[in-house]
């Protein structure tokens, strides 16, 4: 695997996690990154697919403390239209979490067990968001632009 693949996540400028998640044949995971400006700046955005193959583990938990998912729990802070500020909660209508960085595991017991056990070598990353931390165990990982409006993706129109 090319790990120069990971450092790109590390290197966008204000990179923005817009969906994740297993592919719609459910063996592999994928990442997808806002990497342009977009519209706000007078550019098309620039999506990227992070796919991460023989996915055989995703772990997603949140890294919101319990006070803000109290104050998030209405359905209002779905939609940017209707969160009023007076909510306080988080903005899940937001439809992206700003991207932290992404870190390989290379001394990963799961891993090295997984290699192991399916004889392709294995690796696990850490990707952290403003709202989530994701580990992933997989074996291969290809990167490609994707239109807008690719599968979870908005439409332009959204």
């Amino acid at each position: 695997m090319d790990t120069k693949l990971i450092e790109r996540l590390n290197t966008s400028v204000d990179p923005l996690v817009v969906h994740h998640g297993y592919t719609r044949y459910m063996r592999d995971y994928e990442v997808i990154i806002n990497v342009g400006c977009g519209p706000h700046h007078g550019e098309a955005p620039t999506y990227l697919r992070y796919l991460f193959r023989y996915c055989v583990e995703a772990r997603c938990e949140t890294l919101l403390p319990a006070e803000t998912w109290r104050a998030s729990l209405d359905d209002r802070l779905l939609d940017p239209e209707t969160a009023d500020p007076d909510l306080g909660g988080y903005v899940w209508g937001m439809k992206f979490h700003a991207l932290y960085g992404a870190e390989l595991r290379p001394a990963s017991e799961a891993a090295s067990r997984w290699t192991e056990a399916v004889g392709v070598a294995f690796h696990e990353i850490r990707i952290e968001t403003n709202a989530h931390d994701l580990t992933l165990l997989f074996s291969d990982l290809q990167v490609s632009e994707v239109p807008a409006g690719y599968g979870p993706l908005p439409r332009d129109e959204d």
